[in-house]
């Protein structure tokens, strides 16, 4: 069976994670994924939509498209699938226009009420999709890592303790409002450092930065190279749908994590199991100088966050779901024979 899945680039993020890594399990599966970069123009889009009449299933991912596309989508294809991890109705959390925006709203609209099945990436997202589309056509997939692709932390250096935080120039703003708190821990805690793993850097007058240029060859390798892997998001309705790929990569890497429990952080970061809950200043530098001066606890915490990535987080089991639900769709009869 063919699936097209309708993309903004291949080498997006959000393509490699939540589209492109379920490739080989879905072959397995007997479904062939072909990926298509959606171009800019109308006009040019337009060939790509009827190319997919002929697949069995079409991923509109994370695009929101004008209603004319979205109707030419519905009526074209046998079966209409939108996925997101993102609060893609809203603006980020640093437009100075704000968050609401009726353009997005009404486009996230025209696509929920009309998709077979909506695909979010957690709780929150799939809550409001609810909204707008019948409950039993919304599921959560949460986005995965492979946790194969990530080299285990040894956990035992002691001299300097390393931070990491990895990401781009979009989401370095949310690093650069938490400056105030990064330097107290840097003057708290004795010899700590901050990896930077990004494709823009910041400085810090108490906190010594090690600014790692991103590459998806070797992020894995370098993230896995630190000790405590850190998170920190605004407290508001975007960030608040963010499906935490960053917590995600330090979990594989088996490292524990500190991050303030918004969103799905507050889930992924079990206090004292897999890393620690930090909100205010305080409960962060005692976090900090609680890992720091404990190599044995940060292997254990940072092993739990790796189980729980294998068992719920992984691509093989994001990849079960994607299936179950391939299935239900392409596969109506096939699902629901006895035995």
């Amino acid at each position: 069976m063919k699936v097209v899945a309708l993309v903004e680039s291949e080498d997006h993020v959000c393509c490699r994670y939540r589209v492109a890594a379920f490739r080989p399990f879905l072959e397995r599966a007997g479904y062939d994924l072909v990926i298509h970069a959606l171009p800019k123009s109308l006009a040019r889009r337009v060939p790509i939509y009827r190319v997919a009449r002929a697949a069995d299933a079409v991923i509109v991912q994370r695009k929101l498209l004008r209603g004319l596309e979205v109707a030419l989508l519905r009526r074209w294809t046998k079966t209409l699938i939108f996925d997101y991890d993102d609060a893609v109705w809203l603006r980020d959390s640093y437009s100075p226009k704000g968050f609401d925006s009726l353009k997005r709203s009404a486009r996230f609209w025209a696509v929920a009420r009309v998709a077979d099945a909506v695909f979010a990436g957690n709780d929150y997202l799939a809550e409001y999709a609810r909204r707008y589309a019948p409950a039993d056509r919304v599921a959560v997939i949460p986005t995965c890592v492979d946790p194969a692709a990530y080299p285990v932390a040894d956990g035992n250096s002691t001299d300097p303790v390393r931070l990491v935080w990895v990401g781009s120039a979009s989401t370095l703003k949310g690093l650069d409002r938490f400056r105030d708190t990064l330097e107290q821990v840097g003057r708290a805690v004795p010899g700590v450092r901050l990896k930077l793993i990004c494709d823009k850097f910041l400085e810090f007058d108490h906190l010594p930065v090690d600014c790692v240029q991103w590459a998806e060859t070797t992020e894995a390798g370098e993230i896995a190279a630190a000790d405590i892997g850190i998170g920190w998001v605004p407290d508001d309705p975007w960030s608040r749908g963010k499906c935490g790929l960053k917590i995600l990569q330090y979990q594989a890497a088996g490292l524990p994590v500190i991050a303030n429990p918004v969103g799905v952080q507050a889930a992924f970061v079990r206090d004292g199991v897999t890393g620690f809950q930090a909100e205010t200043p305080e409960q962060w530098v005692a976090a900090v100088r609680t890992l720091a001066g404990d190599a044995a606890l940060r292997r254990a915490l940072g092993a739990a966050g790796r189980r729980q990535i294998e068992e719920q987080y992984s691509v093989a089991a994001g990849a079960r779901l994607w299936v179950e639900q391939l299935d239900r769709l392409c596969r109506p009869t096939a699902v629901n024979t006895p035995g």
